[in-house]
């Protein structure tokens, strides 16, 4: 649409008064975007057809058009114009390429810090963001890794906490993975660590203030006095009040440390549960199966404790003892109640006796010859009840391996009643069968991986809900046909072994006399105490939101707010350790101070978690207009308490604290999720994955699953891939971003995707590919002997390292129709599912905030 040069304005054309610049107070960021920011009153800019904002309606998308309203904006780019997608363009005439950028403010977090070293230290400074690489050091507070605040400066009482309309929250992760340049957590011995808090059962920490001469000492959490026992004893001095032992201590001067205790358990097991029914064998793909598992055993260490089981309708055990000439098979006709095992010896033996035996019957498994009808199929359950009652008769921990190739049956939940029913109900319940199952599984420390051999849903009988709820995960193929179907197999396969977890995982959070554990969001069954969670498995990824609420009397200033998360865990050995994060914040008068040690990414991780987990019980509308409520009227309050004079008069002027430029960007991917806005071509058996796997992610994988990194690549070998981060630096997710002679690599935790511009050089494509025609689809890239496929693959390499799971490359071309998935991963553009833009979503944000001071 053609503009009149007089109404042309850099952001908004309509009419609107003369304001100064975004607000540039300490509190306030300089965002470079918004300049010239000027919306006017929500008056003057509401489109005719639009309703006026309030607290029950605050996103109208239907019905609001800009026809009439005003002329729109043609985006425009140095190098001439480019064949964009309208859903890159404003339905109210703002330049998106001038709105607040996420990727901005990740290249400027990353200026500051990457290579540096950031010491965590009590009532310190925010941490560099999660998307950030630097090196954490322990300097008397938990490494970010472990523990991550939403802000970094807590209301001193619940009113003025409850003006800010941000979450007060942490993201815990006790088995955080570290930097190889990082020290990991001390162990000290049970019997030489000083004593906990007597009253609460708060682990020893920094901020226990010692009182007395070291005789008693003060605990934060209960604000309680403790006796310290004779043995433990050692004088402080007369100056801090620091005992003199402190620096040989870790309890005492670190903010995370690990206690080693004298029990000592039964080693982990690893169980493989094959599907033998006639409909698995007819399958052709058992031997291939077979094969990649014993390949697998023969690379792992000889002290791996290792079981085997077949089924059909039946249970088949097998004794690998090394003293029977051949294995003995032990079949199960006890089904479907409590299985009663006939024998305990030779279920579970170390590698080194069972190999053999092992081999034997995995070489058998493809020979034998497939009897009887496919009907009924096999539950998941069934397989599941079966290696659980191994684990439960040896009384260990371990991981079941489940590979049904043949169609599941359904289970008690079907799709019947969902809808056109008065009772709310969601497709992300659980069925009562799987989750007293998975909470047997949890108690026994039982982790299960369902490695399912075939491409159909299975109805309303989803078979992840198991898995999720005790550590584990869900992996389908499509029947194993091709190169790059097995190849996924086997890569997984060896994560999911190769994997370093903590087993019968209990966790006990604890926050200062005058807050309270409000609520814990995560991949685990919910328990009736929010501060207690338990988990069958967990590994370095596993990350939990924890919200937290004042609780009556207001917190001392000069004590600030200490959060303490204790989890006792099992090792792989079965050594039974508690890994101990102790965090201490500031905490403030003024609101202004909370605001300006807020961080966006960290929120993001939390109102994912917890919508996430409400998807359970809540209607999905009712969460996405939580979340815009949430974020509109943070935005008011920041305008009423946390910024000038001026710029909260002026009804013109986008307002955001620093630390939250790219909050808005987030909140509105997180809400145009397949997760909470489906797709019409979201099953729903993606839609339950999805959300089990990104609820599981740690900070920096969330903002990465919702905000994609997307990077140029160099089209000639004269290019180098680093170069070109340098000199371009990862980009907007915009089809603007994206130009026809150029390739873009699309990075996020379970997607990868090369999207190859039409225009792209010949000679390109044979340096990457060694063809000059190529094939949308999964892909795996030749290995050339040429600069440009060499940096490329080393590239997708070191991806590869900052994800839970193994991701087939997804080669798309422009044009071809596998854009539509590019096109949901381009979050500041309208989604397929119709999910709004970031310009107009951002722009609602704005007119309903200022609404809500008038």
């Amino acid at each position: 649409m053609d503009v009149p040069a007089a109404n042309q304005s850099p952001l908004w054309a309509g009419p609107c008064s003369s304001h100064t610049a975004f607000e540039q107070g300490p509190l306030c960021s300089p965002l470079p975007g918004f300049q010239r920011l000027n919306l006017g009153s929500p008056s003057e800019q509401r489109p005719p057809h639009c309703s006026p904002p309030g607290r029950s309606s605050l996103w109208t998308p239907h019905g609001c058009h800009p026809a009439g309203s005003g002329p729109v904006i043609t985006p425009h780019y140095a190098d001439g114009p480019q064949q964009i997608s309208p859903n890159s363009e404003s339905r109210y005439g703002l330049d998106p390429g001038l709105l607040p950028s996420a990727v901005k403010v990740m290249a400027d977090d990353t200026a500051e810090w990457e290579g540096k070293v950031f010491v965590s230290e009590p009532f310190g400074p925010p941490p560099p963001l999660p998307t950030t690489s630097c090196i954490m050091e322990d300097g008397g507070s938990a490494s970010p890794r472990a523990i991550r605040s939403t802000t970094y400066c807590f209301p001193q009482d619940g009113p003025t906490a409850l003006l800010a309309r941000l979450p007060l929250a942490t993201l815990v992760t006790p088995l955080a993975r570290h930097n190889s340049l990082e020290k990991r957590p001390p162990v000290v011995m049970e019997d030489t660590c000083v004593s906990g808090c007597g009253w609460c059962g708060a682990s020893m920490c920094v901020a226990m203030s010692w009182q007395d001469c070291g005789q008693r000492f003060r605990c934060p959490f209960c604000d309680k006095l403790t006796e310290v026992p004779w043995q433990q004893y050692q004088p402080t001095d007369g100056v801090d009040g620091v005992r003199l032992d402190r620096d040989q201590r870790p309890q005492i001067h670190m903010g995370s440390y690990e206690v080693l205790h004298a029990f000592k358990g039964e080693a982990a097991a690893l169980l493989l549960a094959v599907d033998t029914s006639a409909a698995a064998l007819r399958g052709g793909h058992l031997e291939f199966v077979t094969q990649e598992i014993h390949t697998l055993l023969a690379s792992l260490s000889r002290d791996v404790h290792v079981g085997l089981l077949t089924y059909d309708s039946r249970i088949q055990l097998y004794d690998l003892s090394p003293a029977l000439s051949r294995p003995r098979m032990l079949v199960m006709a006890e089904t479907w109640d409590e299985l009663q095992l006939p024998v305990r010896e030779g279920l579970v033996l170390p590698l080194r006796d069972c190999m053999d035996s092992i081999t034997s019957v995995l070489q058998h498994i493809p020979q034998m010859s497939p009897e009887g009808d496919d009907s009924p199929g096999v539950p998941v359950e069934l397989p599941v009840k079966a290696g659980l009652a191994v684990l439960k008769t040896l009384d260990c921990p371990g991981k079941l391996l489940v590979f049904p190739s043949a169609p599941l049956v359904e289970t008690e939940q079907t799709s019947t009643g969902f809808f056109g029913t008065s009772t709310p109900k969601s497709i992300f319940q659980p069925p009562e069968g799987a989750t007293s199952l998975a909470e047997a599984c949890v108690h026994q420390g039982c982790g299960v991986h369902l490695f399912l051999l075939y491409p159909q849903d299975v109805g309303g009988a989803w078979p992840g809900h198991v898995p999720y709820l005790t550590g584990g995960a869900l992996y389908a193929y499509d029947h194993l046909q091709g190169d790059l179907d097995r190849e996924r197999f086997s890569r997984n396969l060896k994560r999911v072994v190769a994997a370093d977890v903590g087993y019968r995982a209990e966790l006990r959070l604890f926050v200062s006399k005058g807050m309270r554990v409000s609520g814990c969001y995560g991949p685990f069954a919910p328990r009736p105490r929010p501060d207690r969670v338990a988990m069958a498995m967990l590994d370095g990824w596993t990350t939990l939101a924890v919200e937290l609420a004042h609780d009556g009397s207001a917190l001392d200033v000069t004590r600030g707010v200490t959060i303490q998360a204790v989890l006792a865990y099992n090792t792989p050995l079965g050594e039974r350790r508690s890994r101990v994060h102790t965090l201490t914040l500031r905490c403030s008068r003024h609101l202004q101070d909370t605001f300006r040690q807020y961080q966006a990414q960290t929120l993001l991780a939390f109102y994912c978690k917890k919508m996430y987990c409400a998807a359970l019980e809540r209607p999905l509308q009712d969460l996405r207009e939580e979340l815009q409520r949430d974020l509109t009227e943070a935005l008011a309050s920041y305008r009423r308490h946390g910024c000038s004079a001026s710029a909260w008069a002026s009804s013109g002027q986008l307002v955001l604290p620093r630390g939250l430029r790219a909050l808005p960007v987030y909140v509105n991917s997180l809400r145009k999720s397949d997760v909470l806005l489906p797709g019409l071509r979201t099953s729903v058996h993606c839609r339950l994955g999805l959300r089990c796997r990104v609820l599981a992610l740690d900070a920096a994988a969330c903002a990465m699953h919702f905000y994609p990194m997307l990077m140029p690549l160099p089209l000639s070998s004269a290019g180098n891939v680093k170069e070109e981060e340098d000199n371009e630096g990862a980009l907007r997710c915009s089809a603007a971003s994206l130009r026809p002679g150029g390739m873009y690599l699309l990075h996020a935790p379970h997607t990868l995707l090369l999207w190859v511009g039409a225009h792209v050089p010949a000679c390109t494509l044979v340096e990457l590919f060694n063809v000059t025609s190529l094939p949308s689809g999964e892909t795996k890239l030749p290995v050339l002997d040429t600069p440009l496929s060499a940096a490329v693959r080393s590239l997708l390499d070191a991806l590869d390292s900052e994800v839970p799971c193994f991701r087939q490359l997804l080669l798309v071309k422009q044009g071809d129709a596998g854009e539509e998935l590019l096109r949901r991963h381009l979050v500041e553009d309208k989604s397929p599912n119709g999910g709004a833009s970031y310009a107009d979503f951002l722009y609602h944000l704005h007119v309903n905030s200022v609404s809500l001071l008038q």
